[in-house]
């Protein structure tokens, strides 16, 4: 698919739309949706300038931050996640990378999750060393998240502390040593549709098992905190709809804002088009959704949470 036609797609009926991106997605994966869950294990003080971020010291959003959480604490997270029916679990650390000792703690962390039946392990641990992510593919974690956030183009509209290709050498590394790729984006940034089409061609090149889908949620005290007009529902429905067409098999995960940038009526589209993954519980810093009323809706569209 190439950039002129996705282009054409997004702008044709949005049911005729939302019919395209749902058969592509019945065709891969049948009425299955995905669950997992994540864990913010270091909090804050993050000396990147991503300015959609809350963790990010350059902003001032006044969160609470916290250091590497203990074993304990991601014992119970963990279960409690699979309890809720989340299949994969997420370490998730802010910075651009662990410290060396922090890195041998989160390694523990990895064994950790992987005693809990029925969970694997992930993990968003920044910008590794090579050196790091072999370690972490030896000690059993299974999938690697790192997002590109944008397409190259915007990139630097978004961060200057590391460059898009940090990125995507970063996921070549986790790559290399065996381990699967989550990599999505983060849409209503000021982007473009035509930024966004080529965020999904981007995506297409890496060809990652998983790509969550973040709709911006503007925080204060953030350079984007007054962003709330960058995006519509409806852009926002067809933009998922022209992801799952742009990589038909991987799974397309709604992530961040869903609940506050959707109306529950454009959250059901977006999974009869083409969403089949869902992050059950809180986010990293902002609220997710009750994984009873996720549920319900799966029930309700027959789809079937795995």
């Amino acid at each position: 698919m190439d950039k002129q036609k996705l282009l054409e797609l997004y702008n044709i009926d949005i049911d005729e739309l939302i019919n395209y991106a749902s058969n592509i997605t019945k065709e891969n994966f049948g009425n299955q949706i995905e669950a997992c869950s994540i864990i913010s294990a270091r909090t804050g003080k993050c000396g990147e300038d991503c300015k959609y971020c809350s963790q990010s010291a350059h902003n001032h959003a006044g969160i609470e931050c916290h250091p590497l959480v203990d074993l304990d604490t991601v014992k119970k997270a963990a279960e409690s996640a699979r309890a809720n029916g989340a299949v994969r679990f997420s370490l998730v650390t802010s910075g651009r990378r662990p410290s060396d000792e922090d890195f041998v703690r989160i390694l523990e962390m990895v064994k950790v999750v992987n005693s809990v039946e029925g969970l694997t392990c992930c993990a968003s641990l920044g910008i590794l060393t090579e050196e790091q992510m072999k370690q972490l593919a030896q000690t059993g974690c299974v999938r690697y998240h790192h997002n590109i956030n944008t397409c190259r183009n915007y990139h630097p509209q978004i961060c200057t502390t590391h460059t898009y290709e940090d990125r995507i050498n970063t996921i070549k590394l986790a790559r290399k040593y065996g381990l699967e790729v989550c990599c999505g984006v983060i849409i209503g940034m000021g982007e473009t549709r035509e930024n966004r089409v080529e965020m999904a061609l981007e995506l297409a090149d890496i060809n990652p098992e998983s790509v969550p889908v973040n709709v911006l949620t503007p925080i204060e005290g953030t350079p984007f905190e007054n962003y709330f007009d960058k995006i519509t529902e409806d852009e926002i429905v067809r933009t998922m709809c022209i992801f799952r067409i742009a990589v038909p098999q991987a799974q397309i995960r709604f992530a961040g804002g869903r609940s506050t940038r959707l109306s529950h009526e454009n959250q059901e589209r977006c999974l009869k088009a083409g969403v089949n993954g869902v992050i059950v519980g809180n986010y990293l810093t902002t609220a997710g959704v009750d994984v009873k009323e996720d549920k319900a809706t799966f029930a309700k569209l027959g789809k079937v949470m795995v």
